[in-house]
């Protein structure tokens, strides 16, 4: 029955946490299907290959941010905390750089290719583009699993981070669907040149906002 109610929490604890993300995933893999219909049955130089955009590589980039706040959790749990709460905003910056990265790289770029931008050079994969969307994302993560990690025992802690994990898997694969559904990719596929520059700085805002970090940054200014 304990282990049932840990599941139970867990998995609440997630969905509160990652509800936003669904909409980043769908974009993400609305344009990997896209650029894969659009090479489907081409031959691709090397170049192509490189810059092709694979659901894996956004699979492993989720799993790596939310794998780096969940460690970052853990550590304010048991007292380290890495990063002071007030600058956790800044990594809103991440999307917004990466936002207007895409917008000026994207119209030289068709719909199908406008992720490419994101997946070319030599440390510039689109995974960990994807990482740092999602790690800067988990403010609020960090916030409500530092306090929740302090309530649970060892072996509930152990469950909890489990069950998020497979959970990530379960979003990834409805990020998926969703992005799959006729209607759905049409319109993202046809506005996506526009609707993820937008969407990754808004989040960005968003981000330095939810955390009052511009009203920081304006008490350093003044002071």
């Amino acid at each position: 029955m304990k282990v049932a109610l840990t599941i139970i929490s867990a998995i609440g604890a997630f969905l509160v946490t990652n509800i936003d993300d669904i909409f980043v995933l769908m974009l993400l893999f609305s344009q990997a299907n896209a650029q894969a219909r659009a090479t489907g049955g081409l031959k691709m130089n090397a170049q192509t290959k490189s810059n092709r955009i694979y659901p894996k590589d956004i699979v492993i980039g989720q799993y790596l941010g939310f794998a780096l706040l969940v460690l970052i959790s853990l550590l304010g749990t048991f007292g380290v905390m890495l990063i002071p709460e007030k600058w956790v905003g800044l990594l809103g910056l991440i999307p917004i750089y990466l936002g207007i990265k895409l917008f000026i790289k994207g119209e030289d770029e068709d719909e199908g290719a406008i992720l490419s931008s994101l997946n070319s050079g030599r440390f510039n994969k689109l995974f960990m583009s994807v990482a740092f969307i999602t790690f800067a994302n988990g403010g609020d993560n960090i916030g409500i699993y530092v306090p929740y990690f302090t309530t649970l025992s060892v072996n509930e802690l152990v469950i909890t981070v489990i069950i998020f994990f497979i959970m990530v898997a379960v979003w990834c694969f409805v990020g998926y669907r969703l992005a799959s559904f006729r209607h759905v990719s049409e319109v993202l596929e046809k506005y996506g040149r526009w609707i993820i520059p937008i969407v990754f700085v808004g989040l960005g805002v968003y981000i330095m906002a939810e955390n009052e970090t511009f009203s920081a940054l304006l008490s350093l200014i003044n002071y």
